[in-house]
């Protein structure tokens, strides 16, 4: 009798702990939670995006994208634009999120909600530049292929409200 009930009392307590273990939230569960009440943030904020993946939003069909947050977690702060685009930064020392674009010519940061937040820039292209803009006609900063990153826009922090990209 003694001996059936210590092996009830240690299946009732193996049980438990199996239930406390299934019942709490993994790191990686509350992670992804986290990551995409960010992008329904994002979005709400910034609506007419089309989610890429849970880090990512793009609009008009891919022509501008925005990243969360930086993909690898403690990594240094380095300018890391994919190739074939010219980003920009909500922070200096490029901090996130992340616009990024690859049009020539004229754009308007207004139309992704982008005006008055570029605070650091990198262009990640083989040639040309692009340059920032306050109104059409008050340059703020270049960043191009010989001057491919600007770590800290000041003193023009949150000014630009226009890119132009002058492609070769």
């Amino acid at each position: 009798m003694v001996n059936s009930r210590a092996r009830r009392m240690l299946l009732a307590a193996a049980l438990t702990g199996l239930l406390a273990i299934l019942c709490t939230p993994s790191a990686a569960l509350a992670e992804n939670t986290a990551h995409r009440r960010q992008l329904a943030d994002y979005l709400a904020a910034h609506p007419g995006g089309t989610v890429v993946n849970d880090n990512e939003v793009s609009y008009q069909g891919g022509r501008f994208v925005v990243t969360l947050r930086r993909a690898e977690v403690g990594t240094t702060a380095t300018a890391d634009c994919p190739w074939g685009w010219y980003c920009f930064y909500e922070w200096p020392n490029f901090g996130y999120p992340r616009g990024r674009l690859s049009s020539c010519g004229w754009q308007n940061l207004a139309t992704w909600s982008w005006q008055y937040r570029v605070e650091s820039a990198h262009y990640n292209l083989g040639s040309g530049y692009v340059s920032f803009y306050y109104y059409f006609d008050q340059r703020l900063f270049d960043v191009g292929a010989g001057n491919r990153v600007r770590s800290d826009a000041s003193p023009y922090r949150n000014w630009a409200n226009y890119v132009y990209r002058y492609c070769p």
